[in-house]
């Protein structure tokens, strides 16, 4: 039986694309164990699939100044030590890391034992866990066409961001009826990110009343964000997130505004749902929402708008002209080559490990 190691971790964006993997590596017959932080968001996601998880100590290098820069490296170095004892201990064939600052002990532990490890940055510039854990790496997979520049040729491959199968299994009728919505209206999902976007929220809410026109409008709008003031609304439908019903609510959606984290924009290429991007703004990120959605843009599959332009008005004309050429969209998507992700990631997977079984 071959064995994998998967790790990343911090935001459910490293995680993610670990759980849409987990399916088709069991079909391969993997035996599949997990190395994450002790309590971070990762253990939660992993859990449903009842693969061994192992909790290991994390600290995070930050670009700024904080006391914790002289702690959190002693937390690394006991992280890497843990990771170098549970790989001598599970013997993987292969190691895969989704990336986070948990993972980058983990891909140097792999390297030290020499065993193969392949990464995925999903942004088209590598965040610095990814940037630490490169040159220990066999292979780096992306989600850009751009990022390619960013990386070893000899191991750069672009993938695109494995997507989870039931994503792409939804029930519009089923989207339809949890909304209370009608079958014969389009449907507008507002996606803000997963805590949620106070900028976003307003911005729909203020136009509300025109988009309820022409439009159902379906709003997810993060932890503690419902209004209870618009509960009843006709056409409209709040939830502070979605989990298991999310891809019957992406099945029911005709149209998109999002923001733009990699993982999230892959998912709406790979359902081809026409879409708007807010990116996050350079001062509150280091600006990889903005080049992910630009990427996008330039490849016709999104509509962009950011932060520092956007009002009322100009969200409302982007929708009405997004409806009017949402086939161009959705052509321009089918002509993608990155569909199917999941498949070209575990080809490299399985590629390693065979070629770590025969040496």
């Amino acid at each position: 039986m071959k064995r994998i190691v998967l790790t990343g971790g911090g935001t459910a964006g490293h995680v993610t694309p670990n759980m849409a993997l987990i399916p088709r590596l069991k079909e391969l017959g993997y035996e599949i164990h997990y190395i994450g932080s002790y309590d971070g968001i990762e253990r939660k996601l992993i859990e449903q699939y009842r693969i061994p998880y192992y909790g290991i100590s994390s600290g995070k290098l930050r670009r700024y100044f904080d006391w914790k820069n002289f702690s959190d490296p002693f937390k690394v170095l006991k992280g890497y030590a843990q990771a170098r004892a549970l790989l001598k201990k599970l013997k993987p064939d292969v190691v895969f890391s989704k990336g986070g600052f948990v993972s980058v002990p983990v891909i140097m532990a792999a390297n030290h034992r020499k065993i193969p490890a392949i990464i995925h940055e999903s942004d088209i510039t590598p965040g610095l866990a990814n940037k630490l854990a490169i040159p220990h790496a066999s292979k780096v997979c992306c989600n850009f066409p751009e990022t390619l520049k960013y990386l070893p040729a000899e191991k750069a491959v672009l993938t695109g961001s494995p997507i989870r199968k039931e994503l792409l299994s939804g029930n519009r009728l089923k989207g339809l009826d949890l909304c209370h919505f009608k079958t014969d209206k389009p449907v507008i999902l507002i996606i803000g990110g997963s805590s949620g976007s106070q900028f976003i929220n307003e911005m729909v809410r203020g136009i509300l009343p025109e988009l309820l026109k022409t439009c159902q409008v379906l709003h997810l709008c993060g932890k503690g964000n419902l209004d209870a003031s618009l509960k009843d609304t006709d056409g409209y439908a709040q939830f502070e997130y979605a989990n298991q019903e999310l891809s019957d609510l992406f099945a029911a959606s005709d149209l998109v505004v999002s923001r733009a984290g990699a993982n999230a924009i892959c998912e709406l290429l790979a359902l081809r749902k026409p879409n708007i991007l807010i990116p996050l703004s350079a001062s509150a990120s280091r600006g990889d929402q903005i080049l992910n959605a630009r990427s996008f843009e330039r490849q016709g599959y999104s509509m962009v708008i950011e932060e520092e332009q956007l009002n009322e008005s100009v969200l409302l004309d982007a929708i009405h002209k997004l409806f009017k050429e949402r086939s161009l969209y959705i052509h321009a998507m089918e002509k993608s080559e990155l569909l199917n992700s999941v498949e070209t990631v575990v080809q490299l997977i399985d590629h390693a490990a065979r070629k770590n079984n025969n040496t």
